[in-house]
């Protein structure tokens, strides 16, 4: 059974690109996401009650459009898997463990847009 999440945050910083090895090469967009918990103060406001960092992946075609088109500071929703990625410590020798996201999807906040551009459909019939 897969763990799912769904939520919406900020950008820690620009997205960063790569290219898995070979033969087979296929892009991963890299995202740290801060995930606020903002909770209405009954004044018309909200107060910061915490939230969490998460390291995110984006693969295929959307993960070069997210490369392209996000920067930091953007407020984004995502949706994937949670899964634990597992290593050891390189100085310490110590075992570590954190949750990463693998993410199905990954769309802007429209409430901090200012221009949208569209752009035609590659497959559109003419």
């Amino acid at each position: 059974m897969a763990n799912r999440f769904s939520g919406r945050g900020n950008l820690g910083a620009d997205p960063e690109l790569r290219y898995t090895a070979g033969e087979d090469s296929e892009p991963v967009c890299s995202l740290r996401i801060f995930f606020d918990r903002p909770k209405p103060d009954g004044n018309g406001g909200f107060d910061d009650k915490g939230g969490f960092w998460l390291d995110v992946s984006l693969w295929g075609t959307r993960g070069e459009a997210a490369a392209q088109l996000l920067k930091k500071g953007a407020r984004v929703s995502v949706s994937g898997e949670l899964y634990e990625d597992a290593w050891q410590d390189k100085d310490s020798g110590d075992d570590r463990r954190r949750l990463r996201l693998r993410a199905e999807g990954v769309d802007l906040d429209l409430t901090r847009l200012n221009v949208v551009t569209w752009q035609s459909r590659a497959d559109e019939v003419t």
